[in-house]
């Protein structure tokens, strides 16, 4: 099979598409025919030796894709070859033609739901539900303003929230980005290219400020995050590339809360949780990804270079 293989951290480039030997599944493994794969930012900073956690060398990198199950291992009851799956996590890497997963890891993918579209479930829902459900813990009724809600984490979290209950804040760089975060539910659109337009969130909440922000780049926002919330506000950082300076009266007077959040420190239970909703959702057509480009399996670096380089619309996938 081709897979895309890392021999050394560094940049796109570093990333090989290669030959290597056909997977098989052991006991309580599945083996995943992959038609789409999921790209992820996380994927980009694990490649070039800059995340906390560093998978040895060679790998294969992705956790997220959709296929279909080609073979099972001993042991496995709850799938079968034939059926429709995405997935939420991979022993082998999901950038490659097969895939070796966990049966816990692999999950049916609704008939309405396409290949290119499952591909883009796992982390950014799971990521987006974490953020608003398990750690800022956020209510129907509550304003939730959300970052680069052009982005796959983005959209995720307008769709949950909106469904929720929950009035919904975006932001996004482009005029066909506030066309699709509005799609998906958003109550306000603000630019964020342009100055000064967290400003506008005190006239839209009529000075009371939102309940939750979800921080796509900490680094950049955060201060000015903590100028905009409600007393009692959290602020959920999901991404950040690089250091920030903060002024702690922001918090103190409004009584807030900065919460980190990394989606493999998930517990068990979180994890049940998320995919539980997440399949719920997927199965009655609340929760829809949106593909925002199909890049062959071969051009992985162009993948990467896109999804750190220019404006967020929707989720990258690799197409093998």
């Amino acid at each position: 099979m081709k897979a895309i293989r890392i021999h050394e951290f560094g940049p796109p480039e570093v990333m090989k598409l290669e030959e290597v030997a056909d997977l098989r599944p052991g006991p309580g493994q599945v083996l995943v025919r992959i038609k789409a794969a999921g790209v992820n930012p996380v994927d980009s900073y694990v490649r070039s030796g800059l995340y906390a956690r560093k998978p040895a060398l060679p790998y294969t990198p992705g956790a997220d894709a959709a296929g279909v199950v080609e073979a099972v291992g001993e042991g496995v009851v709850h799938l079968a070859a034939g059926v429709r799956v995405f997935i939420s996590g991979t022993i082998s890497g999901a950038y490659a033609e097969q895939a070796l997963c966990e049966e816990s890891q692999v999950h049916p993918l609704p008939e309405k739901v396409s290949f290119a579209q499952g591909a883009g479930v796992y982390i950014p829902y799971a990521t987006a539900y974490h953020a608003i459900f398990q750690r800022a813990k956020a209510r129907p009724a509550e304003t939730v303003l959300v970052h680069g809600a052009s982005g796959a984490v983005g959209i995720a979290a307008v769709q949950l929230v909106h469904a929720a209950g929950m009035r919904v804040i975006g932001t996004a760089g482009s005029e066909r980005g506030h066309s699709l975060v509005r799609a998906q539910g958003a109550d306000q659109i603000l630019d964020h290219r342009a100055a000064g337009y967290l400003d506008e969130v005190s006239r839209i909440t009529a000075g009371r400020g939102v309940d939750v922000v979800l921080e796509m780049l900490a680094n950049v926002n955060l201060d000015k995050d903590l100028q905009i919330l409600a007393l009692g506000g959290r602020v959920v950082v999901i991404g950040s590339r690089g250091r920030v300076e903060i002024d702690p009266r922001g918090i103190m007077s409004r009584q807030a809360s900065v919460m980190g959040m990394l989606l493999f420190n998930a517990t068990e239970g979180e994890r049940a949780e998320i995919l539980a909703a997440v399949s719920a959702g997927l199965g009655n057509g609340t929760l829809q990804p949106i593909v925002g480009s199909e890049i062959p399996l071969a051009e992985a670096a162009r993948a990467h270079h896109q999804i750190m380089e220019t404006p967020a619309f929707g989720k990258i996938v690799l197409v093998p």
